[in-house]
């Protein structure tokens, strides 16, 4: 399984739709509430040989009341 995260800007008002569509979805391990820039940092994990591109532009950017994204791609866990 390959992690990444996506950092997720949603348009006004829109952040808990945004993550209650993320959690109904069952494609993010965890979504998170943060400050700054972006309004949303979710975690997902996708197969190996899956096109992350795809796999964000079809299965998260859909999803109404996002704005922008920003993917974080992970290389190695520690500790």
């Amino acid at each position: 399984m390959i992690p990444f995260f996506v950092q997720i800007k949603c348009q006004l008002g829109k952040s808990y739709e945004v993550a209650d569509a993320l959690a109904d979805a069952e494609i993010a391990s965890e979504v998170y509430s943060t400050a700054g820039e972006f309004d949303l940092l979710a975690k997902f994990y996708v197969d190996d040989g899956t096109d992350i591109g795809h796999f964000v532009n079809e299965k998260v950017q859909r999803i109404p009341g996002i704005q922008d994204t920003r993917t974080i791609i992970t290389f190695k866990a520690f500790g």
